[in-house]
C-alpha cells in the first residue's frame, strides 16, 4: 500500500477505541472511524471501504462482533482483526468461519497491536494475499458473447452471462456470484467489463458489476440483488439510473 492503511474501529468501550485510535494514528495509519455498533459498522463500510477491520468479538447491540464481520463479509473482503476479552475455545471456533488475520486479546498490548496490524499491511501488500482459496490459473476461463466457461472444481462449467447475479473486485481477481454458485477468476475487474459486453451487465461502484435484470430493490445509495446489498458510487449513479430506466 502506497497509502496509509484506513482503519475502521468497532467497539463498544469509548475509552478502549479512543486508545486504538490515538496509537494507530502515532503509527501513521489513517483512522475511517470509530463506530460502536455493528449495524453502524456495515453501512460506514458500504460508503468508505476501509483497508482493515479492528473488531471487538462481543458487541452490544443487535448484532455480535462475529455476526457483524459475516454481513460485512458478504458484501466486501476486509481483513479482519478480533479485540476479546474472552480467549477461549469457544469463541475462537465461532469466529473461525470469518477466517480473521489475528485476534488481541483486551486489554491488549501497544505492541501486539502494532505487530498484528503490521501482518497484515504486509499481506495486503503480497502478490495473491487477498485470496483464502485456491487461486485459479491464468487460463481459468474462455469467454464467449454469451457465456463464460470457467475452470471450477477441477473441470470447466458453463455460466450464461444472462444467469450472472453480479461481480465483486477481489484485488487483481473477481468474484461471481449466481442463483446458487459463486466462482473465483484471475482477472482484474476492469479487465472482466471490458470482456462482458452485455447490455444487461453495468459497473455501479469501482468493486462492483451488476446485473440489472436481477436487481430487485433500488434505494438512495444502493441496490439489492438476492437479498445482498451493492453500494452505487456517486460516480455511476446517474448514468445507472438512466440505464434501469431501459430495462
Amino acid at each position: 500500500m502506497n497509502t496509509p492503511a484506513k482503519i475502521l474501529i468497532v467497539e463498544d468501550e469509548m475509552i478502549i477505541a479512543a486508545k486504538i485510535s490515538m496509537h494507530l494514528s502515532n503509527l501513521g495509519y489513517e483512522v475511517s472511524g470509530i463506530i460502536p455498533r455493528g449495524e453502524e459498522a456495515l453501512v460506514h463500510c458500504r460508503e468508505n471501504s476501509p483497508d482493515i477491520l479492528l473488531l471487538d468479538i462481543k458487541l452490544k447491540g443487535d448484532l455480535s462482533g462475529i455476526e457483524t464481520a459475516k454481513a460485512i463479509q458478504k458484501e466486501r473482503d476486509i481483513p479482519i482483526i478480533y479485540l476479546t476479552a474472552n480467549a477461549d475455545d469457544a469463541t475462537f471456533e465461532a469466529a473461525k468461519p470469518t477466517r480473521p488475520f489475528a485476534f488481541l486479546s483486551k486489554p491488549y498490548k501497544k505492541l501486539d497491536l502494532q505487530r498484528a496490524i503490521e501482518l497484515v499491511v504486509n499481506r495486503l501488500n503480497e502478490p495473491n494475499a487477498a485470496n483464502e482459496t485456491k487461486a485459479a490459473p491464468e487460463d481459468d476461463s474462455y469467454i464467449l458473447s454469451d457465456r463464460i466457461f470457467i475452470r471450477h472444481k477441477e473441470k470447466m462449467v458453463k455460466l450464461f452471462i444472462k444467469d450472472i447475479l453480479y461481480v465483486v473486485a477481489e484485488r487483481s481477481y473477481c468474484r461471481i456470484f449466481s442463483a446458487n454458485t459463486e466462482y473465483l477468476l484471475s482477472i482484474p475487474l476492469k479487465n472482466l467489463e471490458e470482456k462482458l459486453q452485455a447490455d444487461h451487465l453495468m459497473r455501479i461502484h469501482r468493486s462492483y458489476i451488476v446485473n440489472l435484470q436481477q436487481i430487485d430493490e433500488v434505494a438512495e445509495s444502493h441496490i439489492v440483488i438476492a437479498k445482498n446489498v451493492i453500494p452505487i458510487g456517486k460516480s455511476y449513479k446517474d448514468e445507472f439510473l438512466r440505464r434501469i430506466q431501459l430495462i
